[in-house]
């Protein structure tokens, strides 16, 4: 089993003002059980400070400043976790933690990216449909689209290459086309939810780990998972719960593929919101798939 550490990072800077619950995720996950059994470290927790509810007239999205400062300060953290061989489980906050944890391994070199999420978050500021929030455009701006400001933070863009990314059971393509998103590049791999049900949760897994694990492909890559990639009947405690989602133990099979390839560097878990969540079960619910992801896992830091 890999040393596991997992670092707090309740982060709500890239997102609205009334979904800012998920500041609150880390504590109540972990009080669900999360780490129990895995040996995991507890490895601290990074605050994010300088929150304002109003858009940044200058590029259009929210509190730019405060997430470029949050992305170095919580890769900092990420890497003296990597640097000691350990495996970071990176408790969110909002998707826009993607950013630290991509810096922290662009430091290192080409890393890749599972991106398991309902939506593929590549939305420009001006189009963006949650109020300029990043948790709507993180991948587009991990990919080096966007404000330099979060684009091109410590002069690293892109953070991921386009060809070394998997979006992963992604439910959202009408809802992208009908917004007027930019289109995913042609080199990223998209294994939408009709693929991911129609080849299985396993051969779905194992194709998108062979697609990261290619002769000419990234060092590793970062796991990603946002709850909303769960089906409404099991996690409400989200943004935007909608049918078509992932069960909990496809994604216990997919994570298990992830972490067996050897070349998983980490992964961080976004946008549970205990507030819509009153007697706690999607938290449980999440908590535990999490923990039996884990508990089978035999990768390593690359």
């Amino acid at each position: 089993m890999p040393k596991y550490a997992i670092l707090e990072a309740p982060s709500a800077l890239g997102h609205v003002p009334e979904h800012r619950g998920v500041e609150r995720a880390p504590d109540v996950l972990l009080g669900a059980g999360l780490a129990d059994g895995l040996a995991a470290r507890r490895a601290g927790r990074v605050v994010a400070e300088g929150y304002s509810p109003v858009r940044d007239p200058g590029t259009n999205i929210l509190n730019p400043q405060a997430l470029a400062g949050y992305s170095s300060v919580l890769a900092d953290a990420l890497a003296a976790l990597l640097d000691e061989g350990e495996f970071p489980v990176v408790l969110g906050g909002d998707c826009s933690i993607l950013l630290g944890a991509a810096l922290a391994l662009k430091r290192r070199g080409r890393y890749g990216l599972l991106y398991i999420d309902g939506d593929a978050d590549f939305y420009q500021p001006e189009v963006n449909p949650i109020g300029g929030a990043a948790s709507a455009s993180d991948l587009a701006f991990a990919t080096g689209r966007g404000p330099d400001i979060v684009c091109d933070i410590e002069g690293q863009r892109p953070l991921v290459r386009d060809g070394d990314v998997v979006v992963f059971a992604s439910r959202d393509a009408a809802d992208r086309e009908r917004r007027g998103c930019q289109a995913l590049p042609p080199d990223m791999l998209e294994l939408d939810r009709e693929q991911v049900r129609g080849l299985g949760a396993v051969a779905a897994a194992e194709q998108a780990v062979t697609f990261l694990t290619r002769p000419d492909g990234p060092h590793g890559f970062w796991i990603h998972i946002d709850a909303d990639v769960f089906d409404e009947s099991i996690m409400r405690a989200v943004d935007d719960p909608r049918p078509n989602g992932l069960a909990w133990e496809d994604l216990v099979s997919v994570v298990r593929v992830a972490i067996a390839s050897g070349a998983a560097a980490g992964l961080q878990i976004a946008i549970y919101n205990p507030d819509f969540d009153p007697d706690g079960s999607n938290g449980r619910g999440l908590a535990a798939t999490i923990r039996d992801a884990l508990s089978a896992g035999g990768g390593c830091v690359a």
